[in-house]
């Protein structure tokens, strides 16, 4: 008997009626009743935890355990004894025994999120496990049997990281034997609205208020932003607007202050040619945007420079908290000096083409202040930049940042 996707909808709260969506519920329900393997993929923010959630509850495993793991925020000297368990004594701080995923969802079954950041090492274990049913506990010599189902989900390039060493092939084939991709929201925008209207009413019923609405122009500019964040980032700006803002009625003007990238049209240089998708992945999204504020410091810089030397007085700050004006005898001598800086606007494709030498730099400066400001902590650090913990405990190895 055919399950009804609207019923599986209303259960496991999916908001939307975009056809790709439907049709990655529809996948989900054919195989959950299988073995088999199952990728998802799709942006952050999507959705993709909902999806082993549906598997695993329309499966024969349904009263089994369901354990789901983000690999991305296990450090990579404890990821293989979180998953396959270790011995007493295998290790320091090994005081006993321990079980790991694998033999505590024996007969059930293990959601892998963020699959892409497993280390090599763990990736060949997992293929055992995925060949044979096998594992070895940290420190121990026994093999261990167990029969779990495996579900991963990554947004991560698997074939790209297949390409430069970063997986293994044969994992990933192991892994993709049903894909199920996940639409972005920017590609779901008959949902978008949808999705504003039950965030406002879920947030207004938890907080004992009205709840927002939106007029015909912030309408518009909710289906016309890009959603990098896609779905979380959504329900992150209606539950602030709801909170924050008092007048129910939310128009554009106010909207804007709440969507970070809301005229990210006019960075052309942003899209990808391959997929005609704006933004790249976390990193390079990230360095993208700090060199577009490059720009913007630059020309300021430029215009600051250009009054000077026409003999404009400007005002300057100094330590005692007062502006005085800078006396125009004094900016002769920069005349010379400065003549040779460009009056006319820097165009972006030469701001990215020359920037881009230094990305490098530019990134590490950036984890390097993220460290600081939050005091040396990684998870705090890895949040604010929006990348896993893995990928900056990494990039603090590859920079020697410690």
């Amino acid at each position: 008997m055919k399950i009804d996707i609207q019923q599986v909808k209303q259960r496991f709260g999916v908001i939307g009626n975009c056809p790709a969506l439907n049709r990655a519920i529809d996948v989900a329900l054919q195989v959950a009743p299988t073995d088999l393997s199952v990728l998802i993929t799709g942006e952050s923010g999507v959705g993709k935890e909902i999806f082993p959630q549906i598997i695993h509850q329309f499966s024969p495993r349904k009263h089994g355990q369901y354990i789901a793991v983000n690999c991305g925020a296990i450090p990579e000297g404890t990821i293989d004894s979180e998953l396959f368990g270790h011995e007493k004594g295998s290790f320091t701080g090994a005081l006993a025994d321990r079980k790991g995923y694998f033999e505590v969802a024996d007969g059930g079954t293990i959601f892998l999120d963020e699959a892409g950041e497993l280390p090599l090492p763990t990736q060949a274990r997992l293929l055992r496990v995925l060949e044979t049913g096998e594992f070895i506990k940290v420190g121990s010599s026994k093999v261990q049997k167990t029969n779990v189902r495996i579900v991963a989900a990554t947004n991560v390039n698997l074939e790209k990281a297949v390409s430069e060493g970063k997986f293994r092939e044969d994992l990933y084939y192991r892994l993709n034997t049903v894909p199920i991709k996940i639409p972005p929201l920017r590609d779901r925008n008959e949902d978008i609205l949808l999705l504003f209207r039950k965030f406002a009413n879920d947030c207004a019923e938890k907080y004992h208020m009205p709840a927002v609405r939106l007029d015909e122009g912030a309408r518009q500019m909710l289906l016309s932003y890009r959603w990098p964040g896609n779905v979380r980032e959504l329900k992150n700006i209606t539950e602030r607007l709801s909170v924050i803002e008092e007048s129910r009625e939310i128009t554009a003007s106010v909207l804007r202050e709440y969507l970070p990238d809301a005229d990210v049209e006019k960075y052309p240089v942003l899209i990808n040619q391959e997929n005609n998708q704006k933004f790249f992945n976390n990193e390079r999204e990230i360095l993208y945007q700090v060199l577009f504020d490059m720009k913007k410091d630059v020309n300021d810089l430029k215009k600051l420079v250009h009054d000077i030397m026409s003999g404009n007085i400007q005002p300057v700050s100094t330590n005692a908290g007062y502006s005085q004006p800078i006396e125009t005898t004094n900016v002769a001598p920069m005349t010379t000096t400065m003549a040779t800086i460009p009056t006319q606007p820097i165009r972006e494709a030469e701001v990215v083409d020359k920037e881009s030498l230094s990305l490098e730099d530019v990134e590490k400066e950036m984890i390097r202040k993220a460290l600081e400001r939050h005091n040396g902590k990684r998870k705090n650090a890895a949040a604010d930049l929006k990348i896993s913990e893995r990928t900056l405990y990494r990039k603090i190895k590859e920079y020697n940042l410690e």
